[in-house]
């Protein structure tokens, strides 16, 4: 499907229904349907418009209604609208793709098991990606983001730009590359990420993960990376208020550049071209053996 011709569609697929230029309001008005090609195609008010469908291509669409999408295995959606109305407009669903369409539509995407985004604009992205598996994204922008991606696992993400707190809590097997992630408490009690060239700005990041790993990434925001477990940075560098940093964390980090301050950490080895301040007090976990190096003080 991804050679989808913008017209003519219907000669390529044989076996396709083709529906074009309708409106459909109402309760289930494609229910249980297979094999659709559905091209200029309004769905108004009303609830679970392609439910329990397979195999649907929509194109040029516009969402309102509810709740579009359940329970459908086979979707591609490209060059389409979902409107505020279409709220939880996409879950409990399989092998999707969506490209080239903006989202406008909270809580999208529930309980997905492969799901592919390119070029895909959120303008409301709240609750959205919840329990999901499989997913790659790739040119994706998502404001008013809280909690995205909550609980997912085995995710890929290139080109990602986000404006939301509490992202990724407990997702597993993530890997994120060339992004830029404003979002405060990111990553908690995560396990098996990691973040390639990229930027993330927040407070209190990666708290209680697990193999959370950084490389050539700039992180902002006061105490980043407490509590964490297998911490590994590679040639990452901090912003002036990233300080506190690494309290209770088994770590291993190469900074380049200035830590404001480095507070109790647990194991490991930090090393940076300066420190401010390196505290350590009596509340600080065995083994507490953490080799801190400033490189400014040799």
């Amino acid at each position: 499907m991804d050679n989808l011709k913008e017209k003519d569609c219907c000669k390529d697929f044989s076996d396709y229904t083709c529906i074009q230029n309708k409106q459909y309001e109402g309760e289930r008005p494609l229910y249980a349907q297979s094999h659709l090609y559905l091209n200029n195609i309004t769905i108004l008010n009303g609830e679970s418009a392609i439910k329990e469908c397979s195999d649907i291509i929509a194109e040029n669409c516009t969402f309102n209604g509810k709740y579009p999408f359940w329970e459908t295995d086979g979707m591609t959606v490209k060059n389409c609208l979902l409107q505020p109305g279409s709220r939880a407009g996409i879950w409990y669903s399989k092998n999707a793709s969506v490209t080239d369409t903006v989202i406008d539509a909270p809580k999208i995407f529930r309980e997905m098991d492969y799901l592919k985004l390119v070029n895909v604009k959120f303008s409301d992205a709240a609750e959205t990606l919840w329990f999901c598996r499989n997913v790659d994204i790739k040119n994706v922008e998502a404001v008013k983001g809280d909690y995205i991606f909550l609980n997912c696992s085995n995710v890929l993400v290139d080109n990602f730009r986000l404006d939301g707190n509490y992202s990724f809590q407990y997702a597993k097997n993530v890997e994120i590359r060339n992004s830029k992630l404003n979002t405060k408490d990111a990553f908690w009690n995560t396990e098996n990420i990691t973040v390639y060239d990229s930027e993330i700005n927040g407070e209190y990041l990666g708290w209680y993960s697990k193999n959370l790993k950084l490389i050539n990434c700039h992180i902002s925001g006061t105490q980043p990376l407490c509590y964490a477990e297998n911490l590994v940075l590679e040639n990452c560098t901090f912003g002036e208020d990233a300080d506190l940093a690494f309290e209770y964390s088994t770590v291993n980090a190469d900074v380049k550049g200035h830590i404001a301050s480095v507070k109790n950490p647990t194991s490991g080895s930090i090393t940076a071209d300066s420190i401010g301040e390196i505290i350590i007090d009596k509340n600080q976990r065995q083994p507490a053996d953490c080799v801190i190096k400033d490189k400014s003080a040799l």
